[in-house]
């Protein structure tokens, strides 16, 4: 008898288990932190294999009061550029509230729309265009009390700037000041920059005009004798005040000036210089 192979087993894989659903979420209530939302962090996590590799970026810092400050600048004015305003709008009322929100945060650049470097021309120009646009005639007629007090209060912080910024002394201060780590108390002159401004003042007089008392004196003298186009004596004084200040720029500017004088009356007349 010929013995029979055993039946061969079913090698076939068994067919592929089928996950079961999730069970549905209940939906969360506005405003909770979904941990599984694209982006949060439980979906970084799940999506990197070697946790250990993960790099939490840096969470993003506020500005500085100071770098916010300098980058600030006056909205746009809602209002016409030329007429009488008798009524306020929706538009002008924002635009108005807006100004006004943020009017003791600029500095007077800012408030004249310009940039810190702008010369006087620039800033008289920047001054008749503001105040073209808050003068307070144009909203003589307006009803609203409210507005009509916002608008005074732009119109004369448009004036403080431009009265500031047109002196050269009180805007060179100035700008330092705004530059320096103090700028949020020092956006406004006060009366404390009022004298340090006259102080500065008279002491770059003093320093254009002399350090040394002696010097100063012949330059004075000097001087006089420049009004009264007395050439050769203020020709005579002016060396002598820069045998006190060698380096003075303001004697040297002066003597070549009386120099020019002396010389165009030599060509002149030049029998008068002639020594007899």
């Amino acid at each position: 008898m010929i013995a029979t192979a055993p039946p061969r087993a079913n090698l076939a894989p068994p067919p592929a288990a089928v996950a079961a659903p999730l069970p549905a979420r209940e939906p969360e209530a506005v405003g909770e932190f979904d941990p599984f939302a694209s982006g949060s962090v439980r979906a970084i996590v799940d999506a990197v294999t070697e946790p250990s590799v993960i790099t939490i970026a840096p969470t993003p810092k506020v500005a500085s009061t100071l770098t916010a400050s300098a980058t600030l600048a006056m909205p746009p004015s809602a209002f016409p550029e030329s007429g009488p305003i008798e009524t306020i709008t929706a538009q002008h009322a924002a635009a108005l509230r807006s100004i006004i929100g943020v009017l003791d945060e600029l500095d007077y650049f800012q408030v004249l729309r310009l940039s810190q470097d702008a010369v006087p021309a620039d800033i008289k120009k920047a001054f008749y265009r503001e105040s073209r646009t808050y003068h307070p005639d144009r909203f003589f007629h307006l009803p609203e009390h409210e507005a009509k007090s916002d608008i005074g209060h732009v119109y004369k912080r448009i004036t403080e700037a431009y009265y500031f910024l047109r002196d050269d002394t009180k805007r060179k201060k100035y700008l330092a000041d705004i530059s320096g780590p103090d700028r949020r108390g020092r956006i406004r002159f006060t009366e404390v920059s009022e004298v340090e401004t006259k102080e500065l003042k008279k002491k770059e007089q003093e320093e254009q005009i002399g350090t040394h008392p002696k010097g100063r004196a012949f330059y004075t003298t000097a001087m006089g004798d420049f009004d009264r186009s007395q050439w050769a004596s203020a020709q005579r004084n002016l060396k002598m005040a820069l045998t006190y200040e060698p380096a003075n720029p303001r004697y040297k500017e002066k003597l070549a000036e009386v120099q020019v004088k002396l010389d165009e009356m030599f060509k002149q007349a030049p029998d008068k210089f002639k020594i007899r």
